[in-house]
């Protein structure tokens, strides 16, 4: 029987690939050893390179503090962002305020052209009315052709009546000819929104149902509502073309159209906002232009003027909506300290955007909840059958129960405490709301404790486990007091991502 013989198995299947040839010159194996050599170096030198990448990487996620800023819209998030750069990056903050000058001439005009649409509704009813006895007297001149008053009527009386509020608005030729001046700031409204970014139609205005439309009651007009749609951008960077507008604060500001037209029209923009009647209409259709974001009516004095630089208060309270994901990387400045660097993310808060939040909760260190408790009378826009507040309630919930964030700090403002105090005191009673109020007293403290402990409440019953959570009562728009706030919170976040980075 003949003996079978095997060929030995080479224990790498590679090594014969890389055996050299077997043909192979002194010369030509010099220069192959060459070249492995350089390749090896080659290789070397990226190994090292990823090593040091991840070593930095990892040392720089020991400095960094990842925010991510959640609530609904309009809760407050950009006026906290704005607030904590103002604080802890001025040299920054200040090369970019004067770039604000055209986001805060829109709110103002939007400001203006709310009333207009509110005093034309009224004037075409008024025009269009037959006239009756009790107010034929008033009237200047009157068609007994058709019945109704003229145009040219030097006064004319309206009688309103809502949800049982009834009051005698007296328009006069004046409130007409304060119609017609004004009503070019329409279009210069127009203009200050394409230089900000209408260039982008798809995110020129927020959809009819994206985003909540404070200020406007229950009674408002549908085409009132319809006319509210807001103006909305991707970033704040894209819009106000930072770092390239940055002026120095010493630098003439260029004074363009719809800084020209503001000035020529600013008597006429005063007179409208401080007009009696104006204001009645506007108390009886439950328009509260002055509890929206970016109210500036009372400043016009200031800020429609050829020589108007914003100022730090105004650039917080200024109001320009961003429909995409705002990620801000900030160094602290005169700070070498671990948590120098900080990386804050703004996401929309309207129902359609909320998808997008999960993909930021990926280690992130705290996170920043804006709940805005001025709004327990009012209902969201995307869906009029639920409360705002209740919105809120049911968003925190989601929130502490994720085990995603079981590990992540939870810092609570309670939001727009001025704008609580004023609905309080203008007679709003909370317990028509929020039935389990009960007969607490209907102030500004009884109702903050009360929400503040319902929020207790939902973090004690439905949190994933144990963690750290501050909850502040706050009114974001005060620059002085905000600040105080965000001090706090900044050494407490930095305390616990220490903690959890085992320095301490």
């Amino acid at each position: 029987m003949v003996a079978r013989t095997h060929k030995p198995q080479l224990s790498d299947p590679f090594s014969i690939v890389l055996q050299p040839p077997v043909d192979e010159t002194p010369a030509e194996r010099q220069q192959r050893v060459e070249l492995e050599q350089e390749q090896k170096r080659v290789s070397d030198q990226i190994d090292d390179g990823l090593a040091k990448e991840r070593a930095d990487k990892k040392k720089r996620s020991k400095r960094e503090v990842k925010v991510l800023l959640l609530g609904q819209s309009e809760s407050g998030k950009s006026t906290v962002l704005k607030n904590f750069r103002l604080k802890y990056a001025p040299l920054q903050w200040k090369a970019e305020l004067r770039s604000w000058r055209a986001v805060i001439q829109l709110n103002l005009i939007q400001n203006i052209v709310t009333i207009l649409d509110v005093m034309q509704d009224r004037l075409a009813v008024m025009d269009s009315e037959p006239v009756s006895p009790s107010i034929s007297s008033g009237l200047s001149s009157f068609s007994p052709a058709d019945g109704r008053a003229s145009i040219d009527s030097t006064v004319s009386e309206l009688t309103l009546a809502t949800n049982g509020r009834s009051a005698n608005i007296i328009f006069t030729q004046k409130h007409r000819v304060l119609n017609l001046r004004l009503s070019p700031l329409r279009e210069v409204g127009d203009d200050l929104r394409r230089r900000l970014g209408a260039a982008d139609p798809e995110f020129t205005f927020a959809n009819g149902d994206d985003g909540a439309m404070n200020g406007l009651s229950d009674i408002a007009d549908a085409g009132l509502r319809k006319s509210s749609r807001e103006f909305g951008v991707r970033g704040w960077i894209g819009a106000l073309g930072f770092p390239a507008t940055a002026k120095k604060p010493d630098e003439p500001m260029l004074v363009d159209e719809p800084t020209e037209i503001l000035a020529t029209l600013r008597d006429d923009i005063i007179s409208l906002w401080e007009d009696l009647e104006v204001r009645e209409l506007l108390r009886i259709k439950g328009v509260r232009v002055e509890d929206r974001p970016g109210f500036f009516l009372s400043d016009t004095g200031r800020i429609a003027t050829r020589t108007y630089v914003p100022s730090d208060n105004d650039v917080v309270r200024a109001r320009l909506r961003t429909l995409g994901i705002q990620e801000w990387r900030i160094t602290l400045e005169q700070s070498d300290h671990f948590g120098a660097e900080w990386i804050i993310y703004d996401v929309g808060g309207s129902r359609s955007m909320r998808h997008a939040w999960l993909p930021y909760f990926d280690a992130v260190n705290a996170i920043i909840f804006l709940a805005p408790i001025s709004c327990f009378d009012e209902r969201l826009a995307e869906d009029p059958s639920v409360n705002r507040l209740e919105d809120t309630l049911l968003l925190w919930k989601a929130i502490v129960s994720s085990p995603l964030l079981g590990k992540v700090s939870l810092v609570v403002f309670l939001n727009k405490c001025d704008l609580l105090k004023r609905k309080l005191q203008s007679g709003v009673q909370v317990n028509k709301y929020l039935i389990s109020f009960g007969n607490r007293e209907n102030e500004v403290g009884t109702v903050v404790k009360y929400l503040k402990d319902k929020f207790k409440d939902i973090l004690r019953a439905d949190a994933s486990q144990p963690r750290t959570t501050y909850l502040y009562a706050t009114s974001v728009t005060d620059t002085k007091a905000t600040a105080a706030t965000l001090a706090i919170v900044r050494d407490g976040i930095i305390r616990e991502h220490l903690k959890h980075a085992e320095f301490v």
